[in-house]
């Protein structure tokens, strides 16, 4: 898809995408405020670079780019010119749920059994009462998803025939740079290169096993899809951002504002969540935290995503993305029935 990109600005004097001429390959792309784009692939004279092969070198390319950046002479293109695709393609992904104060106690409204004797008021006040604990006293809560649920900015959502309840969940996503094992809080900023906009939709119809109550959630099925993770367009370096637990998360659906949150309102912040991961992985580059989504998704509103909906979602300095969903009809992928949602 054409970029629309070119008029959203973000934070600092250039971000990293990956961009395509029509009918040509992708490559790394050195983005200017003004929307320039320099190939970089030819200004680092490596025909095979890729945006995760710069994410390895990170502390030794940025001071170029900075350079690069800065030099009018360079083989600039207009980013008018080119397609946006989702900015890396990350080896490992791992997803922060339940992190938000708002949208957890939202949640937690929404699901709570027809008999429940609680007030509306008394249920608020005991979830909130919960989250504040946690705050003080728990662990992040962390979920793997596959890389092969990555899609662009601009991309079209398909919207599998199986998902019944399809919700947005825009989210604030760090990009690792250092690998990270076993790193403290005070540390673990030092392992992130950049952040970036990622739309984790969920289907709300699977997210609990219906045939294994037991066992609980089952992110695999409501979350991986293919496309289910639009990602993008922009990662901005961390430098630029000057307080990631200081940003605005805002989706609009047809062009109506449905999550419009602090990151102030997370439960833990980006330092805590990246170590809490590193103290059982090994965090590499080009992999993606996901920091969870805020308040607003359409489970509250009661307005889930349908054929032709349109998301904007945007980020304090980190740019926009723009998705329109389709539907797949189930004949067309010889599914017509999905043998979990039935049981």
């Amino acid at each position: 898809m054409t970029s629309t990109a070119a008029s959203v600005p973000f934070s600092g004097p250039f971000a990293i995408g990956t961009l395509s001429a029509p009918g040509g390959a992708r490559f790394p792309g050195l983005v200017a405020p003004d929307g320039r784009v320099l190939d970089l692939c030819t200004a680092l004279g490596e025909p095979t670079l890729t945006t995760l092969v710069l994410l390895e070198r990170w502390d030794e390319q940025l001071p170029l780019l900075r350079t690069l950046v800065e030099d009018p002479a360079g083989d600039w293109r207009p980013l008018a010119d080119l397609a946006v695709h989702a900015p890396l393609e990350p080896r490992q992904i791992f997803q922060s749920g339940a992190n938000y104060r708002q949208h957890v106690i939202d949640l937690g409204i929404a699901h709570r059994a027809p008999d429940d004797p609680r007030t509306l008021e008394e249920a608020r006040a005991e979830i909130a009462a919960i989250m504040d604990k946690r705050a003080a006293e728990d662990l992040p809560y962390v979920f793997i998803g596959l890389p092969t649920a990555i899609s662009g900015p601009y991309d079209d959502v398909v919207l599998p025939a199986w998902a019944k309840k399809p919700d947005w969940e825009l989210e604030l996503a760090a990009v690792i740079s250092r690998p990270a094992y076993r790193v403290t809080v005070e540390q673990a900023l030092d392992h992130v290169a950049g952040y970036t906009i990622a739309n984790d939709l969920t289907d709300r119809a699977t997210v609990f096993r219906r045939d294994m109550p037991p066992i609980g959630t089952d992110w695999l099925r409501c979350k991986n899809a293919p496309g289910f993770t639009p990602l993008g367009p922009w990662i901005v370096p961390a430098g630029s951002v000057a307080d990631p637990s200081d940003l605005q998360v805002t989706l609009k659906l047809n062009g109506k504002t449905m999550q419009d949150e602090s990151t102030k309102d997370m439960i833990f912040d980006v330092a805590r969540i990246v170590s809490y991961i590193s103290q059982t992985a090994r965090l590499l580059p080009g992999d993606l935290v996901l920091t969870g989504s805020p308040a607003g998704n359409g489970i509250h509103w009661g307005r889930l995503l349908r054929d032709g909906d349109v998301m904007d979602g945007s980020i304090t300095g980190l740019g926009a993305q723009r998705t329109r969903c389709v539907a797949q009809e189930a004949a067309a992928v010889g599914a017509p029935v999905d043998p979990i949602a039935v049981k």
